[in-house]
């Protein structure tokens, strides 16, 4: 259960999502514009926000900038705008996920759940058990990964950076997030990240062209999901 804030000034789908998630056994507050949000969060605690774009008065994307200033609560944007360029600008300005409208609930539980359980660390110690994102399972303890039951034979920056992504499962993480996270550098040239990935990628037996667990949004970002069920296994090439 958590504590959620909705920000959407459209009754209609304010009311839709209220009854969705209380259903879900989540706490729901709810207001129509982003003052009326920077108030609840300054009176309240809250687990995530679900930040529409469209408000009157101040508009989603700078009570975001606003928001970051003040707390530092997991923000789902849900927008209607699909502009590569703005998504870009709303993950570096503080957002934590996206959803371009219309979603359905089964997606906003789906992004929910893997915001929070990045914001909560994935339980009291996350490197005490093993992340498994369909056939990957990645013991960050012991520094072992297997794919399909094989072993991985991956370089200390490819283990850290499957791990990083497969504690985030199908969510987009910006390039900025993993200079900062994986590679410790609050700047540095995404070549760095895209060499790493292509290496990744050929150990997990795909290619950007044919992703199956790697997936790149150009300009935006990286996820790590599990392949479609039914989805043929390819073995992965025999490197180093």
């Amino acid at each position: 259960m958590a504590r959620v804030l909705v920000v959407e000034d459209d009754p209609f789908v304010r009311s839709a999502l209220i009854r969705h998630l209380s259903d879900a056994s989540h706490t729901v507050r709810s207001v129509g514009t982003a003052l009326e949000a920077l108030r609840e969060v300054a009176h309240f605690r809250f687990d995530v926000v679900i930040l529409d774009l469209g408000l009157p008065g101040l508009d989603g994307a700078e009570a975001l900038k606003t928001l970051r200033g003040v707390t530092d609560v997991p923000v789902i944007v849900a927008t209607a705008r699909d502009d590569e360029a703005e998504i870009v600008r709303l993950l570096n300005d503080g957002a934590d996920d996206y959803l371009t409208k219309p979603f359905s609930v089964e997606h906003l539980s789906a992004r929910m759940t893997a915001v929070l359980r990045r914001a909560r660390g994935s339980g009291a110690s996350p490197t005490s058990r093993v992340l498994r994102v369909g056939g990957l399972a990645i013991d960050p303890l012991r520094r072992r990964a297997q794919l399909d039951g094989a072993p991985l034979d991956l370089t200390r920056r490819e283990f850290d950076l499957l791990t990083f992504l497969a504690g985030r499962p199908g969510v987009v993480v910006a390039r900025r997030e993993l200079l900062a996270e994986v590679w410790q550098q609050s700047h540095g040239d995404d070549q760095t990240i895209d060499v790493h990935l292509s290496w990744l990628r050929r150990k997990l037996g795909e290619t950007a062209a044919s992703p199956r667990y790697l997936h790149t949004l150009r300009g935006v970002g990286v996820k790590l999901e599990p392949p479609p069920r039914g989805a043929a296994s390819t073995p992965p090439p025999s490197v180093r």
